[in-house]
C-alpha cells in the first residue's frame, strides 16, 4: 500500500469518476484504474463498484477511504509542522465562505491576501454552512469563515469579530419613531433568506418562533432581500455591513435593533488537529485589515491565535 494509492483511492471517492479523479490526482486514468485494482488485490476487497453509474463505493470501501482520509491527513500534518516551524505562509489554502459573509469580506480579503501572502496559492469558495461543515471533515477544505456556535466535537472556533443586525424597512412600513426590539419586531410582512443559510436560523432565533411570512417567496441573497422590500413593503433583517452596499436614501430606512442588540460571531473554523498557525494568523491579519476595528474579537487585536 502506498501515498498515491490512498490519495487514488480518496480521489475516487470524491469524484466519483475515473477521468475526473485522474485530472484531480495528475495522472493518465489508466495509472489511476491500476493503482486502485492493485490496492484492491492487495486487500483483497472491493472497494468500488465500477458497474454503478456514477460509481458507489462498497460498505468496506467506506471504512477503508475513511482511514485513508484521516492517514493523509495526519501525514500532510508533518509539513504543516515544519512549516509551522520554519515560520513559512506558503502553500495550498482552501476556504470556504458563507454567502452572508463572502460579499463584504471576500473582494477585499483576496486583494490584500494575494499581496501579502504571493506564495500561498488561494482557493475561497462561497457555501452554505452544512456544506462547509462536510467539506472541511473530509479535508477538502483546510478552514471557513462563518456563523458560530457550531457544537461539533472535531471542530474548533476562533472568533473573529461580531456583527449586528440591523432591521430594514420599505417606505411606507418605516415609523422612525417606533421603538424597535428584538422581541418587538412585527410578526408579518418580513422577508427571508432561503433554507440552508444561517442567518435565517438566526433571525428566528431573535425574533418569535411564530413569525409569519406574507408570501412564500425567500429569497437567495440579502441584496435580493432589499429589492423586495422595496418594491413590495414590509422589512428584512440585515448585517451591519450590508449598509455599506445602500444608497443614501435605502439608508434612511435603516433601523437598529436594541434591547438587546441582535449580533452573531464570525469565526475561523478548522479541524482540531489543523497544525498550520502561521496560515491561521495570515488570515486573521487580513480580515483584521477588512473588517472595522470596532467589530474585531479583543482577543485578536491583543494576542496571535495559538494553537
Amino acid at each position: 500500500m502506498t501515498i498515491q494509492q490512498l490519495e487514488y483511492i480518496c480521489a475516487l471517492a470524491k469524484h466519483r469518476h475515473f477521468v475526473k479523479a485522474a485530472a484531480a490526482c495528475n495522472v493518465t486514468q489508466p495509472t489511476l484504474s491500476m493503482m486502485i485494482q492493485k490496492l484492491e488485490d492487495e486487500l483483497g476487497v472491493i472497494i468500488f463498484n465500477r458497474g454503478n453509474h456514477p460509481i458507489t463505493i462498497t460498505s468496506i470501501g467506506e471504512k477503508i477511504i475513511a482511514q485513508g482520509r484521516t492517514t493523509l491527513n495526519e501525514l500532510h500534518r508533518i509539513t504543516e509542522l515544519a512549516d509551522s516551524e520554519t515560520k513559512q505562509v506558503a502553500g495550498d489554502l482552501r476556504i470556504g465562505v458563507i454567502p452572508t459573509v463572502a460579499p463584504y469580506l471576500v473582494p477585499k480579503f483576496i486583494m490584500q491576501f494575494r499581496s501579502s501572502y504571493p506564495q500561498v496559492s488561494l482557493s475561497v469558495k462561497e457555501m452554505t454552512t452544512t456544506s462547509i461543515i462536510t467539506h472541511l471533515l473530509q479535508s477538502d477544505l483546510d478552514m471557513a469563515i462563518l456563523a458560530t456556535p457550531l457544537d461539533y466535537e472535531d471542530i474548533l472556533e476562533i472568533p473573529l469579530y461580531y456583527e449586528k443586525f440591523v432591521a430594514y424597512f420599505s417606505a411606507s412600513y418605516f415609523d422612525k419613531d417606533m421603538p424597535l426590539r428584538a422581541t418587538d419586531l412585527p410578526l408579518e410582512h418580513i422577508w427571508v433568506l432561503q433554507e440552508g443559510h444561517c442567518l435565517r436560523t438566526q433571525v428566528f432565533n431573535f425574533c418569535h418562533n411564530n413569525i409569519t411570512k406574507n408570501t412564500e417567496y425567500e429569497a437567495g441573497s440579502i441584496d435580493t432581500l432589499v429589492k423586495i422590500v422595496d418594491k413590495n413593503g414590509g422589512y428584512s433583517v440585515i448585517p451591519e455591513l450590508h449598509i455599506e452596499f445602500l444608497n443614501e436614501e435605502q439608508r434612511m430606512h435603516v433601523r437598529t435593533i436594541d434591547n438587546p442588540p441582535a449580533v452573531r460571531e464570525i469565526s475561523i473554523v478548522i479541524k482540531k488537529n489543523y497544525a498550520r498557525e502561521g496560515m491561521i494568523n495570515a488570515v486573521v491579519n487580513i480580515v483584521k485589515q477588512v473588517i472595522p476595528p470596532h467589530m474585531i474579537d479583543n482577543r485578536l487585536k491583543k494576542f496571535a491565535v495559538k494553537l
